[in-house]
């Protein structure tokens, strides 16, 4: 089905047409002036420099064919050349009805699927996830949902960072504190320890014991690079002890991702991306791209629209080793092997856009991937505490993203204690979720390139623009169909829902006709904070709708009947929307 938006464009375009002028002048939109019309029309002053007449000459022309369409209650050509427009209740009921027949919610799908790569988590194993995590979990999460609910083939991969010197350094505290281990006995033939020598606890303290150690000890640091060195020659010592990080680390990953609702198809890493590194570099080197600077092997990326000259993409260093753009591009060469994506997205921080125009550049020249291959950087700005700067904790130190999420939960859980009493399991239960939903809804409401506050206070608020008040309007819909249904009442499924009668009754009909342009706009613009302004529009139209009518309790079973199928469906339109946010609503609140 057509949705809203393309149904009025049609009808305008067509009445332009009849009316003698050019139907690209027939665009509708909503009006910015809801006091005076729904919908406007101001196609009539452009057409006016085209056609040398008056803007509301035209309009009053366009207005006379448009009046013959029944989509319309009212049209009226305005000074200085406005068409306001006014839809027909019955109209609008018809696309509601429509709607709620479609599995999709009158999201069409697309006459040719892409097949979509979106890189994000860019967690590193061995380490914890922080509040810098935060960020491109959730939202490359919600671009996925997005970008699968619009149609597409989507593979989201965690690409981890696996490979790099932290290795080594790891195999060399890990030396200091246990050298008695058979790793790091040469004479050593037997099969290695099939458990690993340490937990995630123990990785934790060693990498930053490591990392330390290698900016004073210069021994250390050499032996750490030699220690990388031959792990990624596959070396089988180091590669054993490297097979103890990774299962030990992706377990605890994955557990951390779990309780974000963030969910991985791949949990590939920089390690995948070594067998193809060899070849490419030659190839870069064969197709005269690759040339010798100071000792490192680098790609020029400078293109004669740029306003100022870039600095080449290195791809090897002088002294032999690899770097992120290395990995990156081997990464797009598997995946062009594996998936043939048509579009490769990759939610990272606005800081390294110059990192990924330098990938982006030597993919397209070397063709790693193809002309028609887009690939798209999504750069997050930085959540910030209270002062504005970098989120930290009290000490200055960086925060836990399971400590993070603990915080607000607590902060969820103080607020449903001032209103009611609970249960500790249902408090628990309940929070979790409440809680999840306000610090993603926080983060998601915002456009993803902004920096942004992180106000626990206002994000964990029951009222406003924020996650639990968007659960708390579905949780209120949930408990009126319940009542309804424990009271024995049962929805007529095959009775139409009936034209809206009162303007907070229409608002709502027309905040539901919008679903299928909000996905539409979301996708294109791979925006989550777009689904977040859309639900919270929707809640507010429907809690307007709310106070304003008696629903359970309406005396007209049809009435009553059309009611409870409209709050169905908005209850339908808003779980589909939080789940493409990465949340979900409780029973009760």
């Amino acid at each position: 089905m057509k949705n809203i938006s393309e149904r009025l464009n049609d009808i305008a375009g067509s009445a332009f047409e009849k009316a003698g002028y050019d139907s690209k002048y027939g665009v509708i939109n909503q009006s910015n002036r809801p006091d005076l019309c729904q919908f406007q029309c101001n196609g009539a002053m452009a057409a006016a420099k085209q056609y040398h007449k008056a803007p509301l000459q035209i309009a009053g022309e366009v207005v006379e064919v448009m009046n013959i369409y029944d989509a319309f209650e009212s049209v009226e050509a305005v000074a200085p050349g406005f068409i306001n427009i006014n839809l027909n209740p019955e109209f609008v009921a018809e696309l509601v009805e429509e709607m709620s027949r479609d599995e999709k919610l009158g999201v069409v799908e697309p006459e040719e699927k892409k097949t979509i790569v979106i890189d994000y988590g860019g967690a590193n194993v061995a380490k914890p996830l922080h509040v810098g995590h935060l960020r491109p979990a959730i939202i490359g999460e919600s671009i996925k949902r997005i970008c699968k609910y619009a149609g597409h083939e989507v593979i989201g991969d965690v690409h981890l960072g696996d490979w790099g010197l932290q290795m080594g350094l790891i195999i060399a505290e890990l030396k200091k504190m246990s050298p008695e281990l058979p790793y790091f006995d040469e004479s050593f033939f037997g099969e290695y320890p099939k458990e690993a020598p340490f937990s995630i606890s123990d990785l934790e303290e060693i990498y930053p014991r490591a990392s330390a150690r290698s900016k004073e000890d210069e021994e250390f640091r050499l032996e750490a690079e030699e220690n990388t060195r031959k792990l990624q020659e596959g070396y089988p010592p180091f590669m054993a002890i490297w097979n103890h990080i990774m299962s030990v680390s992706v377990a605890d990953l994955k557990k951390n991702y779990d309780k974000l609702d963030v969910h991985f198809d791949l949990w590939k890493g920089e390690s995948d991306a070594e067998s193809y590194i060899a070849d490419m570099v030659q190839d870069l080197k064969d197709k005269g791209l690759a040339y010798e600077s100071e000792g490192a092997l680098v790609v020029d990326v400078t293109e004669e629209s740029d306003s100022k000259e870039l600095p080449p993409c290195i791809i090897v260093k002088s002294n032999g080793a690899t770097l992120y753009a290395t990995t990156d591009l081997a990464t797009l060469v598997e995946r062009e092997k594996d998936y043939k994506p048509n579009q490769i997205i990759y939610v990272a921080d606005k800081r390294q856009s110059l990192h990924f125009i330098q990938v982006f550049r030597v993919a397209k020249k070397a063709d790693i991937v193809g002309e028609q291959t887009e690939l798209k950087h999504i750069g997050f700005g930085t959540m910030n505490g209270p002062d504005g700067k970098p989120f930290k904790t009290r000490d200055g130190g960086v925060l836990r993203l399971e400590a993070l999420l603990q915080q607000i939960v607590d902060e969820v859980k103080e607020k449903m204690r001032e209103n009611r009493d609970y249960g500790e399991d249902e408090l628990n239960e309940i929070s979790e979720k409440v809680g999840l939903a306000a610090l993603k809804y926080g983060d998601l409401s915002n456009q993803a390139s902004k920096d942004y506050i992180f106000d626990i206070e206002r994000f964990a608020s029951f009222e406003g623009n924020t996650g639990p008040y968007i659960l708390y309007t579905i949780v209120r819909i949930n408990s009126m169909l319940k009542k309804y249904a424990d009271e024995g009442g049962k929805i007529d499924e095959d009775e139409q829902i009936l034209p809206p009668g009162k303007k907070s009754e229409m608002d709502m009909y027309l905040a539901l006709t919008e679903f299928p342009q909000m996905i539409e706009g979301a996708y294109k613009e791979l925006a989550p904070h777009r689904v977040c302004s859309y639900v919270y529009s929707l809640c507010e139209a429907f809690n307007h709708f709310y106070h304003d009518t008696v629903i359970l309790k309406e005396e007209n079973e049809d009435v009553r009947n059309s009611y409870l199928r409209l709050i169905s469906l908005v209850k339908r339109v808003l779980e589909t929307g939080i789940d493409l946010l990465g949340f979900s609503a409780p029973n009760k609140m």
